[in-house]
């Protein structure tokens, strides 16, 4: 197996380094850390072990959640191990002059502290080759409108809700953010939200789960899917 096909199949089962525990079969074996320092050790570019190897194994990762083969948890363990990859890549990376597919603005409205779903999008996001731009939870309009602002580079903002009360508060960041800039291309997503709900807010895409968010961002984005 060459070293980028190997690498990749240790982001799918979150394999981080020699040391780690999970999963149990390859406990020793060198995981994605070891393989990102020899792959870098062999010449390799960074943005080639970035593709080919950890955005490689997040795609399959992505592939696997939406075919109900990986669950949450899954996803998260796979997500941890290709985040160990580029942290190692970061510094080859920015010396490459590489860049990412574009940044992400991203949130829980106002009056919802739920995260899980907004880290799950954020983390395959990042896995897809996106800068994300994680502003927690409880985001008021107003700081959605001041982080754009901040991120003239941003061409996406995902709004996150998972109750039915607070879902109100997306058309008011949505329009918030129209006031800051006309052309912002906004993604919303949780549990209540439906398309039709999100055609009504004026919001520009819908995803049901995190692998396909990643579509519909690349589709706002204008890259291929």
């Amino acid at each position: 197996m060459a070293n980028l096909e190997q690498l990749a199949e240790c982001v799918i089962r979150g394999h981080i380094n020699a040391n780690a525990p999970y999963p149990p079969d390859l406990k020793g074996k060198p995981g994605v850390e070891e393989l990102v320092k020899q792959a870098l050790a062999d010449g390799t570019p960074a943005q080639k072990i970035l593709n080919d190897g950890l955005i490689a194994g997040m795609a399959e990762v992505g592939k696997r959640f939406r075919e109900n083969e990986y669950f949450v948890p899954d996803v998260l363990i796979s997500a941890k191990a290709m985040k160990a990859g580029t942290e190692i890549l970061k510094p080859a990376l920015a010396a490459s002059g590489a860049k990412a597919l574009g940044i992400v603005l991203i949130g829980t409205v106002e009056g919802d502290m739920h995260d899980i779903g907004k880290n799950l999008v954020s983390m395959m996001l990042e896995g897809a080759g996106f800068q994300v731009v994680d502003l927690g939870v409880n985001v008021s309009p107003d700081k959605f409108k001041e982080a754009l602002s901040q991120n003239a580079g941003a061409s996406v903002v995902g709004l996150s809700a998972l109750l039915t009360t607070t879902m109100v508060n997306m058309k008011k960041t949505i329009d918030a953010l129209r006031e800051a800039r006309k052309t912002i291309k906004v993604i919303v997503g949780g549990a209540p939200v439906t398309d039709k709900f999100a055609k009504e807010i004026g919001a520009d895409g819908y995803a049901p789960d995190a692998s396909r968010a990643v579509d519909v961002v690349k589709s706002l984005s204008g890259l291929a899917v």
